[in-house]
């Protein structure tokens, strides 16, 4: 099994290219990985699914692959190039922003910004419509270079920070990617019962249609989805957010099978896995509903990983929450699989 210093240099090479519809670089490295552990193959949308039978319930485990970006409109004469968003990116640190348009090759360029000097006073975030992305070419080379279509990622800086902590683009949800695969290596070796299907599924940050397509076509009886959850900082309120370094975030909502959450918590404190609960009143913001809601429905519980920054070039996760995820789901299936009693 990889070292701690190994498995962050592994979560940072996840956190590459791989904007929703355009998943294509990342779910291959991803699928490498999970080939080490069950038969892979992808599907139309491009899902990657790995499988492994058995005689009890079966398992599905979730994480999608996608990441937010941006999308190129248009190349203007001028040199200057339009985008739109795919998901949610924030739009308050854009201007000024660094970005890679990833077009005929990787183009660097820097999204415009209005000089105090000349704005008119305090304003909103503008919308990215308003923006530019200056690459520095004049029209004629952006145009040989750039096309309508392209996807364009916030150009990101890999750090290792103190106290076990990471920054990076992408972690949303890559590290919820690398701790399912951190799951099956912790799984390597025991002989457990129940069956296993793995989906790192496509285009959670857009239209959700991974999840709905890839979970349908499973058999699985329940389904655990693995992404980010909000950690606390300055101005997050704490009861929607827990701190890093503080374990496994576990899902409490509508969607949710509250048994599956119920039991999870049990799991985590007999196991000194560190845990809070996550309470949402409505939707979850992520695959869990598209996953519970699918075929004849699935119950379904959803464990987040708390993550600083959401949506940014420079989100922030610990390494002690990936792995204690991790070691929950290990646990989970370890017990269902008829490894562990209670």
């Amino acid at each position: 099994m990889r070292t701690t210093k190994e498995f962050i240099e592994f979560i940072f090479s996840l956190c590459g290219g791989g904007v929703s519809g355009d998943e294509k670089d990342a779910a291959a490295a991803a699928a490498r990985e999970l080939s080490r552990f069950m038969p892979v193959h992808s599907d139309a949308l491009g899902n990657v699914v790995g499988k492994k039978d058995g005689g009890g319930p079966h398992i599905l485990l979730d994480a999608h692959i996608d990441r937010i970006g941006m999308i190129v409109t248009s190349v203007g004469a001028d040199g200057f190039v339009k985008a739109a968003q795919c998901g949610s990116i924030d739009r308050r640190v854009l201007p000024a922003a660094e970005v890679v348009i990833m077009g005929k090759e990787d183009v660097f360029g820097v999204i415009t910004s209005t000089p105090p000097h000349l704005s008119k006073g305090a304003k909103e975030a503008p919308e990215l419509s308003e923006l530019s992305i200056d690459t520095g070419f004049d029209g004629e080379k952006a145009k040989e270079l750039v096309s309508p279509g392209d996807r364009i990622i916030l150009k990101s800086y890999q750090h290792k920070l103190v106290g076990g902590r990471i920054c990076s683009a992408a972690q949303d949800n890559r590290v919820g990617v690398a701790a399912i695969l951190r799951c099956l290596e912790m799984l390597e070796g025991k002989d457990f019962s129940c069956g296993l299907t793995v989906l790192f599924s496509v285009q959670e940050e857009t239209t959700g249609g991974g999840a709905k397509t890839g979970s349908f076509l499973s058999e699985a009886d329940e389904a655990i989805i693995v992404d980010v959850g909000f950690a606390s900082a300055p101005d997050i309120p704490s009861e929607k957010s827990a701190p890093l370094g503080g374990g496994v975030m576990i899902g409490f909502a509508p969607a949710l099978c509250r048994e599956m959450s119920l039991e999870l918590l049990s799991l985590a404190e007999k196991s000194s896995i560190p845990c809070t609960r996550d309470v949402m009143g409505g939707a979850t913001g992520t695959n869990a509903e598209s996953v519970a809601f699918s075929r004849g429905g699935k119950r379904t519980a959803l464990l987040s990983i708390p993550q600083r920054n959401m949506h940014t070039a420079a989100e922030v996760c610990d390494i002690e929450d990936i792995e204690n995820t991790a070691r929950l789901i290990c646990s989970y299936i370890l017990k269902k699989g008829g490894v562990i009693n209670d």
